[in-house]
């Protein structure tokens, strides 16, 4: 496991804490008052797939000296053992290494449990209330269910909006640092080309990083192996009804994240719909975007969105 975490920069220049991680101010200052009371309440960090949650959760039991373990929601055939059983054990134990009120139980990607397992998992809240605490990280937090999302605190990591520029630039330079520090050459441009085209997945773009820096150079050289976001293109094939094209449209972007996708497609439909379209576009969009959390097919889902935009919409 040290060779592995040695070798994958998103485990060697995982930020050990809270000060170090790329977070919108108000947001770090949440975690910081955690650290100032020295413990934590049972959490659900909720965001993008990448943008962190997982490395504040770890950063804030490394800053308070809990132990803490890990379980990975993803895993369901072994996930219901692990929960009645290692951390039963865990959580029923006191610490002998450590001088903190609470150990911690972090269970990642929290939204990919089925309900019976959620209900169990708030079941072991109650009991183990006394010694240990509960961080849950997901990228939709409503998948969670209202019983276990009621028993904690819930912290959201909106770094769109107004926070977008300060931490593409901040995780910009987090980026130049670390090739540095690996001794790789690189070209800004396409350091920023990454950044927007995974933001805010840092995950996805440090492994990409890693992945282009093998031959010891980021250049331009890899821009053609991006797949571009051509909305302009979209936006006219779906005024002109050509259904071949937007499939084909939807097929070459499915490495994008499909929230975000149609985020851009939301702006840029404003300005090439009749009036009239508008209210219909943006009531497909906010289905379609509300059902990414529970679709099994997200290429089926973005085309089926696109193709009732393109049926019910009148186009300037």
């Amino acid at each position: 496991m040290i060779m592995r975490d040695e070798f994958l920069w998103v485990e060697k220049y995982r930020p050990k804490t809270i000060d170090d991680c790329i977070l919108p101010e108000d947001t770090k200052q949440t975690f910081k008052n955690f650290l100032d009371k020295g413990e934590v309440p049972n959490l659900l960090l909720a965001g993008p797939a990448g943008c962190g949650k997982t490395t504040v959760a770890k950063a804030l039991c490394n800053e308070l000296g809990v132990d803490y373990y890990v379980i990975n929601g993803s895993d369901e055939g072994r996930f219901l053992d692990t929960v009645r059983n290692n951390a039963k054990n865990f959580a029923s134990t006191v610490s002998l290494s450590s001088t903190a009120k609470h150990k911690v139980i972090i269970i990642d990607e929290a939204d990919n449990t089925t309900n019976d397992v959620q209900l169990l998992l708030r079941a072991s809240i109650e009991e183990f209330s006394g010694n240990c605490r509960f961080i849950f990280t997901c990228n939709y937090k409503n998948r969670i269910i209202e019983p276990l999302h009621s028993r904690c605190a819930v912290v959201e990591f909106g770094i769109g909006g107004k926070h977008k520029p300060a931490i593409a630039a901040a995780f910009f330079k987090r980026i130049q640092e670390i090739l540095d520090t690996e001794g790789i050459k690189y070209d800004n441009k396409v350091l920023v080309e990454l950044i927007n085209k995974h933001f805010p997945d840092w995950r996805r773009v440090l492994n990409e990083c890693q992945r282009y820096s093998s031959g010891g150079e980021i250049d331009s050289g890899i821009l053609a192996t991006f797949s571009d976001v051509k909305i302009n293109d979209l936006v006219k094939n779906l005024k002109d009804k050509n259904f071949a094209e937007v499939r084909k449209w939807v097929v070459n972007n499915l490495d994008n994240d499909s929230s975000v996708l149609l985020r851009r497609i939301y702006d840029a439909l404003y300005g090439t719909l009749e009036n009239n379209s508008i209210p219909a576009a943006v009531l497909i969009i906010a289905k379609y975007q509300y059902q990414i959390a529970f679709v099994a097919d997200q290429e089926i889902n973005l085309l089926a969105a696109l193709t009732e935009i393109m049926v019910e919409c009148n186009f300037k």
